[in-house]
């Protein structure tokens, strides 16, 4: 048994049985992926895969729990070259980040600013999606860290750590009906035109679902994942604009009325997220800290170490998670 084969196996469970996308994943090809695997298999007695001809169709109650060692071997093996990267240099490294247009945009660049001061040699990779894009980056081990808000059940094996809660704010031009208003009502909002996120209609919290509650259908004549995309149709008179407070900005958006919408929505948490099992070098573990200064060394490190999402949740219980 060869620590290669078991990166091949690996990589073959998380592709979803694709022996082709696997071999794209660890830059092989597909006929030396699925020898190497048969050559486990034989070495070990037993199938692990189910096929059908010359694809995979199922994995074996034996396989999985071949699987679910080899996925923790292969991370023990990474926690040893991040150990021993920490104990040569703690300083270099690379760091990559997955987080949607709005943490890039309006959270991210200060973080990002004091954490290159701090470790000027340390190479950061930004990569921007959607949730489920995001989601299939972590679950690919593309990404070190993930950066979003809701969706947890997409990141199987990621602890999420909460980081700060946002409000929506409502948005229109100058003049506009609802720029006289304080805070205007769903029915008000519900009589005009809406744009907003694509996932701001989506979940338990979604906007339709809150629209619905008061028996009102709102009339969503744009989705966008970009804020600023939002905020130019706005401009444009398409209709009223709903982004993250995060969102807002002083300057720039002169030409627009914002209105605190917290009474009229729930708040949303964005997490950070690392894969569950996995040792944080000291900067990883700093950069957290820059995002999210009220998460401590000692709980972030046991996070890593939890063995479930429900044990994460048990260390955060209590936190006093900050309004943004």
């Amino acid at each position: 048994m060869k620590l290669h084969q078991l990166r091949y196996l690996a990589a073959v469970a998380q592709t979803g049985l694709n022996i082709t996308a696997a071999a794209e994943k660890l830059h092989t090809s597909q006929p030396g992926v699925s020898k190497q695997i048969k050559l486990l298999e034989d070495e070990l007695g037993f199938q692990i895969f189910v096929r059908d001809g010359r694809n995979l169709t199922r994995v074996t109650p034996a396989g999985q729990q071949v699987i679910d060692r080899a996925v923790r071997i292969l991370r023990e093996v990474q926690n040893i070259k991040r150990l021993s990267d920490d104990l040569k240099d703690e300083e270099r490294g690379s760091l990559s980040i997955a987080t949607t247009h709005t943490q890039a945009r309006y959270v991210l660049p200060e973080v990002i600013r004091q954490f290159r001061e701090r470790y000027p040699e340390v190479r950061l990779h930004l990569h921007q999606g959607t949730s489920e894009q995001i989601a299939e980056m972590a679950a690919l081990d593309r990404i070190d860290f993930a950066i979003a808000t809701g969706s947890e059940s997409l990141f199987d094996g990621y602890s999420l750590l909460p980081c700060y809660r946002w409000h929506r704010h409502v948005v229109v031009p100058r003049g506009h009906p609802l720029a006289k208003h304080k805070t205007p009502t769903l029915k008000q909002l519900a009589a005009h035109p809406i744009v907003t996120y694509v996932f701001g209609f989506t979940g338990p919290s979604s906007l339709l679902e809150i629209f619905a509650q008061e028996g009102l259908v709102p009339n969503v004549v744009l989705t966008a994942r970009d804020a600023d995309v939002i905020k130019t149709y706005v401009r444009l008179g398409l209709g009223v604009g709903i982004v993250a407070s995060m969102a807002v900005e002083q300057k720039g958006d002169e030409d627009l009325v914002h209105i605190d919408a917290s009474d009229l929505f729930p708040a949303h948490t964005t997490w950070i997220g690392f894969r569950r099992g996995g040792l944080l070098r000291k900067y990883q573990l700093d950069f957290i800290q820059l995002f999210a200064p009220h998460l401590t060394r000692r709980l972030i490190e046991r996070a890593a170490g939890a063995s479930t999402q429900a044990d994460v949740e048990q260390l955060t219980a209590g936190i006093e998670v900050p309004l943004r």
